[in-house]
């Protein structure tokens, strides 16, 4: 049980490490959210599609209808929270962005109460308010600034992000490559009519390719595949691995200093992040449900 948990950390940790790299492809190829999430589900759902057939030998319509509903809720939450997320780093710095989707593992363990009867100790209920004030601080500077949109919008990318990673711990042997396919064709979908994917730069082809070929199918597979292994809570815990890395790569690759409300605010959710969730992560592994 102890070694299945740590593989779920092992590959939730991997996972955010692979998609911190989102947000410096979204700023390389300098295109706007719309047409970013379009081009990277073009470019990823040829990938989850031949890899469900390599590791699942094919049939995807098969695998479907073994979990119908809850591939279509992952397939629409995934595609949401994607274009959430896009948009937001177009629309917010980086950092802000990444310190609100940090909070994601105390609306996990909200989520898990609400919905699937998951306790919440009085623990994780302070580390709620905690979190929450950290990014209330986060959210402060942008009011009355143009990136207070970004920062709304990745607060809807949490919300999605965090309930999706319920829905795969309930589902957990459902196929990941066919939910990720959906979530592909549910980005287009609801992209297509916005986006702008003809006659660009080579350097924004270039970007979205190695975010939707291979940086963002990896890491999405790495943390839908985390749920079986460990809880919603604690998978959603290493979010901060994002959080420290795609600010890195922002400083390094653009010169974005986080500002100080930013710092101040991604200190308290951190600090809220650890709190709740390294007790949680101590408690005993909940038997998964079919």
């Amino acid at each position: 049980m102890t070694e299945n948990r740590q593989r779920g950390w092992a590959l939730a940790a991997l996972g955010m490490l692979l998609v911190s790299t989102d947000s410096l492809f979204i700023r390389l190829s300098e295109l706007d959210g719309w047409t970013v999430a379009f081009l990277v589900s073009a470019f990823s759902l040829p990938v989850q599609l031949i890899a469900q057939r390599a590791f699942e030998g094919g049939r995807p319509l098969t695998h479907f209808r073994r979990f119908p509903q809850g591939l279509l809720t992952v397939g629409l939450l995934s595609g949401i929270s994607q274009i959430c997320f896009v948009t937001a780093v177009t629309r917010s710095t980086i950092a802000n962005v990444v310190v609100i989707v940090a909070a994601s593992p105390i609306v996990a363990a909200v989520v898990a109460r609400l919905f699937f009867n998951e306790g919440t100790s009085r623990r994780m209920w302070t580390a709620i308010l905690v979190t929450v004030a950290g990014v209330v601080i986060v959210v402060s500077g942008s009011v009355g600034e143009p990136n207070l949109i970004g920062d709304l919008l990745a607060m809807a990318a949490v919300i999605c992000f965090s309930i999706n990673m319920n829905v795969w711990r309930r589902y957990s042997h459902q196929s990941r490559f066919v939910g990720l396919s959906i979530a592909a064709s549910v980005t287009l979908v609801l992209s297509a009519a916005f986006a702008a994917p003809f006659g660009l730069p080579l350097r924004a082809y270039l970007a979205c390719a190695a975010m939707g070929l291979v940086f963002n199918p990896l890491g999405r597979l790495c943390h839908t595949s985390a749920p079986r292994y460990a809880p919603a809570a604690e998978v959603a815990l290493f979010t901060p691995v994002e959080t420290f890395a795609a600010t890195l790569w922002a400083w390094l690759a653009f010169q974005e200093q986080p500002a100080t409300l930013t710092f101040l605010g991604g200190t308290v959710v951190i600090l809220g992040v650890l709190y709740g969730t390294m007790g949680r992560a101590k408690a005993p592994v909940l038997a998964r449900r079919q």
